[in-house]
């Protein structure tokens, strides 16, 4: 497409003027065809400068989604990135291109989902301009039971990327919600399609959504004190485009061995609710108190009940309690 080769050429020379005739000769254009190009470019919100006699420069900063951002960035270039506006759920997106037999490695990431899915049923509010919203397939050759474990490693990913990027202190709340100052900044849905006879996946899809600012109008009501944002109002120069290059990196070293004790020990490091006090949510299960006594390898959580016995929670969800409100057993 004449745009995406106009923006490619502009990125690789990013704070550099390249004339309308420079871009016209390279690409084999007409300068008409140019001038369009750069403004379709604006219109989508890339920060394109001209200057009379000097022509155009891309500059720096600006926080433009495209699979050529990504790339820029990305240090395993076997990923194959697919960047739309909007969708409805990037999961779905690519579950349908799983099912087509799409390779591993495919990401489709969204600026906006308009029916995005979260764990448990739940929506996951997406709204355009202010969130990273993207969903990667792999077919592993490992059981199911390794699911738990990639997801676990999603997490870790980031986390770690928040905090290269943003400075701040991420922290994780099991299963696989990262907060920063105590509030959800991301939530992971893992889906797979399994072999019932060998217990293998067939693919396996690890959706992950970050807010990275908070919305024009604020979160809706029901959200506010819960949901908050990954990065402070400061700006960061392109960053969701870094922000799913740091992920994508991490999260594809860490499932050459999901299992592995550097990813088990990063999560520990940053759960918030080790030592702690909490509440067992279970569908189809009244809420039960526990003390979370550790985290086992498998990432289930080894807790105390009110009767004083020890079991391992693997699903679920927790609810951390104040630390001045008992535990009324």
């Amino acid at each position: 497409m004449t745009k995406d080769d106009v923006l490619a050429l502009l990125q690789e020379r990013e704070g550099d003027y390249l004339s309308g005739e420079e871009l016209a000769r390279g690409l084999s254009l007409s300068r008409t065809a140019v001038w369009k190009a750069i403004g379709q470019l604006r219109a989508e919100g890339y920060p394109i400068e001209s200057v009379t006699r000097r022509g155009y420069r891309l500059l720096p900063g600006g926080d433009v989604l495209s699979a050529d951002g990504v790339m820029k960035h990305l240090r395993h270039r076997e990923l194959r990135i697919e960047v739309f506006p909007s969708v409805g759920s990037t999961n779905t997106v690519l579950k349908t291109l799983a099912e087509q037999g799409e390779a591993a490695g495919c990401v489709v990431i969204a600026g906006e989902q308009t029916a995005g899915r979260g764990r448990m049923g739940r929506s996951f509010y997406s709204p355009a301009g202010s969130g990273l919203y993207m969903s990667v397939l792999y077919r592993p050759s490992s059981p199911a039971a390794d699911a738990v474990r990639i997801t676990a490693c999603a997490a870790v990913a980031v986390a770690g990327t928040i905090e290269e990027l943003s400075g701040r202190q991420a922290q994780i709340k099991w299963v696989n919600d990262v907060l920063v100052d105590g509030k959800k900044v991301c939530g992971i849905l893992t889906e797979a399609s399994l072999d019932c006879e060998s217990g293998m996946f067939r693919h396996l899809i690890v959706g992950i959504g970050v807010n990275t600012a908070v919305p024009d109008g604020d979160f809706p009501e029901a959200l506010r004190g819960v949901a908050g944002s990954a990065f402070g109002p400061a700006p960061v120069p392109q960053l969701r485009c870094r922000l799913a290059a740091g992920i994508l990196d991490r999260l594809t070293d860490f499932m050459e061995d999901p299992g592995s004790e550097r990813c088990f020990e990063a999560y520990r490091a940053r759960s918030v609710v080790l030592g702690k006090r909490v509440t067992l949510l279970s569908p189809g299960r009244e809420p039960a108190e526990a003390e979370v006594l550790g985290l086992e390898r498998d990432y289930s959580l080894r807790v105390r009940l009110g009767d004083g016995s020890e079991t391992r929670v693997s699903s679920g969800e927790v609810s951390v309690r104040p630390a001045t409100d008992p535990l009324t057993f």
